[in-house]
């Protein structure tokens, strides 16, 4: 059985914190895990940020509502259903991916979850698990399923390792040269024929 795991953020839809930024003028929260490889280092900061600048999950949600996938990502997502199992591994929060969740189909996805105060305040982050994408990936392969996994950054590279094939879909050139072994795409087209060649193989 074969299993295609995809993240989120800047492979099926647009990165969310750098749209937030943009939106509430806060350049500070561009930041992502592109940028700050420790994902705790990165969330700290962004939870601070927040805070300072009054921002609650009402204000994200909203920022998230007038997104969209990216372009051909809807049809690209049909094409991997149609021929494999899939599931999203995503570092982002089910409170943020629902309306994104919806546009694509309701794919399974596995991320996080905040803890949100009355008034809207995002107070807490909750991992699923540490380097949760690595270790379901490990799990996938303790019940003998073939995976082939695809991300853009840094907190992808632990799934890409635990994979049969791993896969960089439109990373940044910096993180490219860090990790030569995995396979490298800029468009679903590209990323469509490495799925279909290993699996295939």
């Amino acid at each position: 059985m074969d299993i295609v795991c995809l993240d989120l953020e800047g492979v099926l839809v647009p990165e969310i914190w750098i749209n937030v930024a943009d939106r509430v003028g806060v350049p500070e929260l561009r930041a992502t895990t592109r940028d700050i490889p420790d994902y705790d280092v990165l969330m700290r900061q962004r939870l601070a940020l927040l805070k300072r600048h009054g921002l609650g999950l009402p204000d994200i949600q909203q920022v998230i509502a007038a997104m969209g996938p990216l372009p051909g990502a809807a049809e690209f997502l049909a094409w991997v259903r149609e021929h494999y199992q899939l599931i999203i591994l995503s570092d982002t929060f089910y409170e943020f991916a629902h309306p994104l969740m919806r546009q694509l189909g309701w794919p399974t996805l596995f991320c996080h979850r905040l803890e949100v105060a009355a008034d809207g305040e995002i107070t807490d982050y909750v991992l699923r698990q540490p380097d949760q994408k690595r270790a379901a990936v490990k799990r996938l392969h303790e019940l003998n399923f073939k995976v082939v996994a695809a991300g853009d950054s840094y907190n992808d590279t632990g799934m890409l390792q635990e994979a049969d094939k791993g896969i960089f879909f439109d990373a940044p050139a910096q993180v490219v040269a860090e990790f030569p072994q995995f396979a490298v795409t800029h468009s679903y087209a590209e990323l469509q024929a490495q799925i279909q060649s290993f699996m295939s193989s």
